[in-house]
């Protein structure tokens, strides 16, 4: 089995290396990755410009550009051999509810959907991790479990584990995106020559973050799995929208 492997911290963090070693032992993998953080790039493809790619080693890749950059040139031209499955990971810092509109760790494993092929962001629940050998862990069994009986072609796995030992796990759970309050306001500085600049605030408190969400899981210490897809149709507002439409006629 081939794997593909991205992230958004860059080709040479620890949770993409360690993700890597912990693969190894029964998948053929290879690393395609930013050359540098790109945390919050989301969906965003680079239109405007060439990409540069170099080859650090025989199995990894450093890419000028975007996790979804990454992904797209793995799988349209860039790798002699097509993968199985792409993971994206372990992003340093959860991906929990309304992140995953951002997340370029989420963003990668959606490229990778858009392609055609089984997709899996994984995330760690804090930003400075202890234990990232426990996601890694987590995730060759989640990818064992796959390819022993595979899941539908259209899901994305978002998996996020808190920052334990993989003994203190109370287990796993499937769960919905749980939702935030308003993003916290910018922070205004000024430069050195006296003109403003503006630095994005902190992600908005939990809201919708009881039984059932993400957050409430990794909170309990359970590793949350969401399914997620690409169609974002609310598909249930459709009559009410065909309905306000016939008026405007």
């Amino acid at each position: 089995m081939r794997i593909l492997i991205s992230n958004d911290d860059g080709y040479d963090a620890k949770g993409i290396r360690i993700l890597a070693d912990t693969m190894s032992d029964m998948c053929s993998v290879t690393i395609v990755a930013p050359n540098r953080n790109r945390s919050g790039a989301s969906n965003s493809l680079t239109l405007d410009r060439p990409i540069r790619v170099v080859q650090v080693d025989d199995h990894c890749y450093s890419v000028d550009g975007t996790p979804t950059d990454c992904v797209h040139l793995a799988l349209t031209g860039l790798l002699s051999e097509e993968p199985d499955m792409v993971l994206s990971g372990i992003n340093a810092g959860p991906n929990l509810g309304d992140d995953v509109l951002y997340s370029g760790t989420v963003a990668a494993a959606t490229e990778g959907r858009f392609l055609g092929y089984p997709a899996i962001a994984v995330s760690i629940a804090s930003f400075t991790p202890k234990h990232i050998e426990t996601a890694a862990r987590v995730t060759h069994e989640i990818v064992k479990g796959i390819m022993d009986q595979p899941l539908s072609s259209d899901i994305i796995l978002n998996v996020n584990v808190p920052d334990i030992p993989y003994d203190a796990l109370n287990g796993i759970r499937a769960t919905r995106l749980g939702n935030r309050h308003k993003a916290e306001p910018v922070i205004r500085q000024m430069d050195p020559r006296g003109q403003p600049i503006y630095w994005i605030g902190e992600a908005g408190p939990e809201q919708d973050a009881g039984p059932g969400t993400d957050f409430h899981a990794v909170r309990h210490s359970h590793v949350s799995v969401t399914p997620i897809q690409v169609d974002r149709t609310r598909h249930h507002a459709l009559d009410e929208l065909n309905q306000w439409l016939e008026k405007l006629k």
